[in-house]
């Protein structure tokens, strides 16, 4: 996967170490990951062409040390006690961090997807697991009309963790608030 980030200036920018024109970028900045299908990296290429000094690049080396983590929970913590603050670039780590690691998720769940066993699972009338992408945003709030399609009521476990049902615990007759 790739991903880039460029910010051009409209009309030149004087910065401490260079002057850029209008139209011309400050930062230009590309970045390959390369992930196995368990999204685990086996290569990190980061490319600084434009930057705002000189020494910005000296940096691109760095993201190498990516190679062997994977895509999925602790992936922040562990980016970026690889290349966090001094050891990196705030442009390259954020774009790995943010857009690319969500691709990344993207591609598995389209992975997933493909495969015959995924579209079997929702035949019948089986509890199903609780999704992994419930509660991760708005259109997949536990509450909302998508989560009755892809996770149906009558299709859930009857023990699940639920905030809802823990705030409704907190809030309830007994708690002295009102409303409830």
């Amino acid at each position: 996967m790739e991903g880039e980030v460029r910010d051009i200036t409209p009309d030149g920018t004087d910065l401490l170490f260079k002057t850029v024109p209008g139209g011309a970028a400050i930062h230009d900045i590309r970045v390959v990951m390369t992930l196995d299908r368990g999204l685990v990296v086996q290569s990190v290429t980061a490319r600084m062409l434009e930057t705002p000094t000189r020494y910005c690049p000296e940096i691109e080396r760095a993201y190498s040390a990516l190679t062997g983590l994977q895509v999925g929970p602790g992936w922040r913590q562990q980016v970026k006690a690889h290349v966090g603050g001094v050891r990196g670039c705030t442009h390259v780590t954020e774009l790995i961090l943010g857009p690319m690691a969500t691709t990344a998720m993207q591609a598995r769940f389209a992975i997933q997807r493909a495969q015959p066993e995924w579209r079997e699972r929702f035949d019948g009338d089986a509890p199903l697991p609780r999704p992994a992408m419930l509660d991760t945003c708005h259109s997949y709030r536990s509450d909302g009309d998508a989560a009755k399609i892809f996770w149906p009521e009558h299709r859930r476990p009857e023990i699940q963790p639920s905030s809802r049902l823990s705030a409704d615990v907190r809030h309830g007759p007994d708690s002295g608030k009102e409303g409830s």
